[in-house]
């Protein structure tokens, strides 16, 4: 038997160089034109990921400084709606994305410089939190949370990881893009055309077949979104019911009154509301999940009720519902929302009583506000420092 082939330990890492030195240049479809073009269809859906979701969180976690206005009506429902629409657009186009960029990853030499640098160390972060905020983003619209973190918070910071991972990779990667192209370089082939339809065609694919839940007309063909609105008074989706909130006792009971804590407090019941002036309002329920519905509301201004109580027109309120348990059982207002005309507190949804899952006996009803922040089953409002 002839002796085994063996390699001197040191000619190794020169092997591994000359391997990686002699790699012909990446062709199409994994080409650098392919990856440019990808990659500016996959920020443009990023970077409206990213704006939406800042005004998200601004709406959900207001700052104290600044009071958010009411209008437009459809504002909330709109930048909410686009930013899970973007998110879930964006899921294919990262995938082909870093399939097309995979083998540049092996380039030699791995550094080229101290920007080439901390691009390079900066890659890992960038493909994880991107795919992280997918990932868990589009677990939370089918509200399913496998993990022991809160998502809120996780997704938040994670998404200031990966942007300034990516401000650093473009700074790196712009004046590459201003480079003349080589004489020998690959001219267009068909397999980046073909990538490129194939990414393309995938990102509207499940776009329409999950932006039915927010976009009116699309319901028919957005086969795969969790609420599409039907088979739910007013079309308005249920996310949490009064089993799951542990309401049913103290929203049924015939004592209930409406708290409104005020220099004149005032305990209101059901007969009080219903001798107060009557409003409707056609206005939509936005949540954080994606989906929205419009429907009539009906019921008492805000405002009105107030004034009963002689709360001051720039006072800031906290709103209290009957729920006890979870994390939206209180919710801010700034003033402009809360004397806006078009504020209800609602008693019927298209021209019912509310049901109990719905918010019976009484909720908020708001323009510009996320779904979480209009408050069902409510029982105290009270106001707060600014």
């Amino acid at each position: 038997m002839p002796p085994a082939r063996t390699f001197p330990l040191a000619s190794l890492p020169d092997r591994l160089a000359g391997h990686l030195r002699d790699r012909p240049p990446p062709q199409a479809p994994h080409d650098a034109r392919t990856a440019r073009l990808l990659g500016t269809a996959t920020g443009s859906a990023l970077l409206l990921c990213l704006v939406t979701g800042l005004i998200s969180h601004v709406h959900q976690h207001p700052p104290s400084w600044f009071d958010l206005p009411s209008r437009p009506v459809w504002g909330y429902q709109v930048t909410q709606g686009l930013h899970v629409i973007s998110g879930i657009a964006a899921i294919p186009l990262v995938l082909v994305k870093l399939w097309v960029v995979f083998p540049r990853l092996f380039a030699w030499p791995p550094v080229r410089g101290l920007g080439h640098a901390a691009e390079r160390a900066l890659i890992a972060p960038l493909v994880a939190g991107t795919l992280f905020e997918l990932v868990t983003g589009l677990l939370n619209v089918v509200q399913w949370y496998p993990w022991p973190f809160f998502f809120p918070a996780a997704h938040w910071a994670v998404a200031w990881i990966v942007a300034g991972a990516a401000l650093v990779h473009l700074a790196v990667k712009a004046p590459l893009g201003r480079r003349p192209r080589r004489p020998d370089a690959p001219a267009p082939v068909a397999s980046r055309r073909a990538v490129l339809v194939g990414a393309g065609t995938a990102a509207a694919a499940v776009t329409l077949a999950t932006a039915g839940q927010t976009v009116p007309g699309l319901g028919a063909v957005s086969v795969l979104a969790p609420r599409r609105n039907a088979g739910s008074p007013g079309g308005v989706p249920v996310n949490r019911t009064a089993a799951d909130a542990g309401v049913h006792a103290a929203a049924t009971d015939p004592g209930w009154r409406l708290v409104v804590a005020g220099p004149r407090e005032v305990a209101l019941g059901a007969a009080d509301l219903a001798r107060l002036p009557q409003y409707e309002a056609r206005l939509p329920i936005a949540c954080v999940e994606g989906w929205s519905a419009t429907a009539l509301w009906s019921g008492v201004r805000l405002r009105d009720v107030l004034d009963l109580a002689g709360v001051p027109h720039d006072a800031h309120l906290r709103l209290v519902s009957l729920e006890t348990v979870g994390l939206y059982g209180r919710s801010p207002m700034a003033p402009p929302t809360a004397r806006d005309p078009l504020t209800l507190l609602a008693t019927r949804l298209d021209g019912a009583p509310l049901s109990l899952d719905h918010g019976y006996p009484l909720r908020l009803v708001a323009p510009n506000r996320p779904g979480v922040q209009q408050t069902k089953w409510l029982a105290r409002i009270e106001t707060v420092p600014a």
